[in-house]
């Protein structure tokens, strides 16, 4: 079942049919088509079905061509858009395929996302058979005239046969560790970071994958906790991080505890970077940098947990003058990643999971440890062993 939304990108120079593309898959017109070159200026997202494919999210580029000290910055934002995707397609025609295919390949393969090679206008200048047979030593390939619809369907064939099933399959966040008829409680604290009249996506999406497998759960604030716990031993427990130090002590050492945040970052699969990150907490000095990293923009209060809770807390257990930078949602990390001595990522419940594989992969790559906010407001409340124990398994 395609139940998540792939992130699908056009990319390629410009006029080469692009946004006229965008249109064809979406089976109407979405993206504004002009003859004059770089009529397309930033990534441009569209949400829609795209047939054989399910949910997409179409990511109509800049030319990777573009010209002039505008047209650099463009060419960065597209760079910067591949590492949202799921799957791209690179389209070309009239048989050109130099340098600056090249680097959307070398890219595109760094980053670990599938292509296809689409050569367009075929109607008009058929695909050699040299370059083709040089092209499919590096993708598949599609003949295509997006302007009289053909090819489309063959493309579609392709993309389906490419994207990974993880990219549209969620994976299970509990239905692991929890059987069917086990009570899991839940506790959701409704502070003033809580949006109005609804469940953060954490909280829904645990609840979710519960009922999906069967489990029971329970919702409750911190204050009903300990009165629940005296009628009813539940199988699990799982937190907000926030209220660890709250929650802890209340929970049975035979009741497996956890937090929205620690399930989440098992999910995505960054979990065994986070467990050896989380340590270096204790190594900090003073004037280390630490960058916090969260994925999603919302309006903030004093009980911001990224920007507020999580660094006086860094500052209190380490006793050091620590300096944090908070980068939200997709936009691009610092330059300079080397100057942080850690990075410490939120779940990531708004993002791809290759989204957040790739936003995790810079850090890496870097030499950053990394951990996640669930794990390291454990590891500083003590608890940072009980609340993974259950994924160590």
């Amino acid at each position: 079942m395609k139940t998540k939304r792939v992130y699908l990108g056009i990319v390629g120079r410009r006029n080469q049919g692009k946004s006229s593309l965008v249109n064809a898959l979406a089976g109407h017109e979405v993206a504004i088509v002009s003859d004059v070159a770089g009529t397309t200026t930033d990534p441009v997202r569209k949400s829609m079905e795209v047939f054989g494919i399910g949910p997409v999210v179409l990511v109509d580029t800049a030319g990777i061509d573009d010209e002039g000290t505008v047209g650099k910055k463009r060419i960065a934002r597209t760079l910067e858009a591949l590492k949202t995707l799921d799957a791209a397609i690179l389209l070309t025609s009239g048989n050109m395929f130099g340098e600056a295919e090249q680097r959307l390949v070398e890219r595109l393969k760094a980053l670990d996302v599938p292509f296809v090679i689409a050569h367009n206008k075929s109607d008009v200048q058929p695909l050699q058979p040299a370059l083709r047979t040089q092209l499919e030593a590096i993708a598949p390939v599609v003949d295509c005239s997006v302007a009289k619809n053909a090819g489309i369907k063959e493309l579609t064939d392709v993309l389906v046969r490419i994207i990974p099933p993880s990219a549209y399959k969620p994976r299970t966040l509990l239905g692991d560790v929890v059987g069917e008829g086990d009570l899991v409680v839940l506790v959701m604290p409704q502070d003033s970071e809580a949006p109005e009249g609804r469940l953060i996506l954490p909280q829904v999406q645990v609840i979710r994958d519960l009922l999906d497998n069967g489990a029971v759960a329970i919702g409750l604030q911190p204050a009903q906790l300990e009165g629940y716990l005296k009628r009813q031993q539940p199988d699990l427990v799982v937190t907000d991080s926030q209220v660890f130090a709250d929650v802890a002590p209340l929970v049975p050492a035979n009741v497996s505890l956890t937090s929205f945040s620690v399930v989440l970052a098992r999910a995505k699969g960054n979990f065994d970077r986070y467990l050896a990150g989380t340590p270096v907490i204790s190594t900090l000095k003073d004037g280390d940098r630490v960058l916090i990293l969260e994925s999603c923009t919302h309006a903030t209060s004093c009980e911001d947990i990224g920007r507020v809770k999580l660094p006086a807390l860094l500052r209190r257990f380490t006793g050091k003058q620590i300096d944090c930078e908070l980068v939200a949602s997709l936009s691009p990390l610092p330059e300079n990643l080397g100057q942080f001595a850690l990075a410490i990522q939120c779940g990531g419940c708004m993002v791809t999971e290759k989204q957040l594989a790739n936003r995790v992969r810079q850090v890496v790559e870097a030499g950053v440890p990394v951990s996640n906010y669930g794990m390291a407001i454990a590891y500083m409340t003590g608890i940072f062993e009980r609340i993974t124990a259950m994924f160590r398994r």
